[in-house]
């Protein structure tokens, strides 16, 4: 899956994401809006990661969504 994807089903993702990132509030949801630097930069600030962190789990989380 592309990140394009994502971005246009952002509603329906949000309950994956959710799952694979509890620490996000609704919040942090509606600032995201489907855009990956915001949420790599909302990854960055709840669970304390660096940047290359946060995208690398954006990445693999992306292609589970591929697999399932």
């Amino acid at each position: 899956m592309n990140w394009d994807r994502v971005e246009g089903n952002w509603k329906q993702l949000k309950g994956n994401v959710r799952e694979q990132w509890g620490k996000l509030t609704d919040d942090d949801f509606e600032a995201v809006a489907g855009r990956k630097d915001q949420l790599s930069g909302k990854l960055q600030e709840r669970y304390g990661m660096a940047k290359d962190d946060a995208d690398r789990e954006i990445e693999a989380w992306l292609a589970r969504q591929d697999k399932s």
